[in-house]
């Protein structure tokens, strides 16, 4: 079969690989119809996330049809349409049980690796490095998919490939970053990023009920979305001090609640500020560039919620603590624990209260792969989302 592939820094290929088979009870082959690229893929590509091996397979947003299914399998059927969920989950855990599903205790396989760098180890997640299982990704014309009794949901006829395929991922990440902020009525909620999970964060959090959302980023393309999309007011950080802004829209009070929605790969409007983080990026004596995660915790309102679904993957320098402790700031975070809402959110899309597609710029076919990631990555063509058929 037809995958995309890693073959070192800043290049992917499209190439034959061996098609997947069934390896456990709970397995279950989803023929792929449509697969995207994620900004935690471009993480992938740029080499930050450790064990990644030549000809890994990319990917962990897709959905499609399943062709097999192992025989403890008993929610699914050969012709259903699905999406999969990216975090790979046995439902059987404590952490499961509890609904924290990207942090299962059982689907990573190399969970020593991931202990060595966390603590404990999270989950396994698809097309996501050897630190994270090295399971196979969806950019490919099959995926394995493992504890398919767990994660794929069904789609109905009704909900499009587009919209259904951001239940992947970045449409619950969005929510749960909005859903930690515990929103009340009058809420200001301040979100930095507006990728597709920063735009569908803003629009969480409208759903939620925040009075007013405030988007920040550097392109106006995507500040745009956010003002058309998420009823958003917006800030280009390139243009206005982010802090003195935030602090003159909100009284100086700062914002109830501030998403981060950026994660270890940020840029800074200040060049020196920029030049030091990426200077110690590069030589790995820092593995993140914190700028989003710091402004969210100096611009939050003191006794407010700073919410993380940016991804990181190691350590941070200069993080302010003395600011995060002395004004009783409160930090949740964690990959999203898709399997939590993709039903719920289902429904909502069903119920036409929102649309995740319209963060969907370009659609390409997998043959196109390589093509994609250097138009996401360099922000080319006013590119937000790059969607793959298969």
């Amino acid at each position: 079969m037809k995958a995309t592939v890693w073959t070192g820094k800043d290049s992917v290929e499209v190439t034959e690989v061996p098609d997947p088979r069934i390896m456990n009870a709970r397995d279950a082959i989803v023929k792929v119809s449509s697969t995207a690229i994620c900004g935690s893929d471009l993480h992938l590509y740029h080499g930050y996330i450790p064990a990644m091996r030549k000809g890994d397979v990319l990917g962990h947003e897709f959905m499609g049809e399943v062709v097999e299914v192992g025989p403890e399998v008993g929610n699914l059927r050969v012709g259903d349409r699905v999406v999969v969920p990216f975090p790979i989950a046995c439902g059987r855990c404590n952490s499961c049980v509890r609904g924290l599903y990207s942090v299962c205790e059982n689907s990573n396989p190399n969970a020593g690796i991931a202990e060595k760098v966390m603590g404990h180890s999270p989950a396994g997640i698809f097309g996501y490095s050897h630190l994270l299982g090295g399971y196979a990704g969806g950019q490919a014309e099959y995926v394995r998919v493992p504890f398919a009794d767990v994660g794929p949901v069904k789609v109905p006829a009704d909900v499009p490939d587009e919209s259904a395929l951001m239940l992947a991922d970045v449409f619950p990440t969005g929510y749960m970053g909005a859903e930690m902020c515990d929103i009340s009525p009058g809420d200001v909620v301040a979100v930095w990023g507006a990728g597709p999970v920063g735009l569908l964060a803003a629009a969480s959090a409208r759903l939620l009920g925040a009075e007013r959302v405030i988007v920040i980023d550097r392109y106006p393309y995507r500040l745009r979305l956010a003002r058309e999309h998420a009823d958003a007011e917006t800030i280009n950080y390139e243009e206005l001090d982010v802090l003195d802004t935030l602090n003159q829209m909100t009284a100086g009070r700062g914002p109830d609640a501030c998403i981060d929605a950026v994660g270890l790969e940020g840029h800074h409007g200040n060049a020196a500020v920029y030049a030091y983080d990426r200077t110690k990026q590069m030589t790995r004596t820092e593995t993140e560039r914190p700028f989003a995660l710091r402004q969210a915790i100096l611009a939050c309102r003191s006794g407010g919620v700073v919410s993380v679904i940016g991804a990181y993957g190691g350590f941070v320098d200069k993080f302010p603590m003395g600011a995060f402790m002395n004004r009783s700031l409160i930090m949740r975070t964690g990959q999203c624990h898709v399997q939590r809402y993709t039903r719920p959110l289902l429904e909502r899309i069903r119920g036409a209260q929102i649309d995740p597609s319209f963060v969907v710029s370009h659609r390409m076919s997998l043959d196109d792969a390589p093509k994609g990631y250097r138009i996401f990555q360099k922000k080319q063509d006013e590119c937000s989302k790059v969607v793959l058929s298969v």
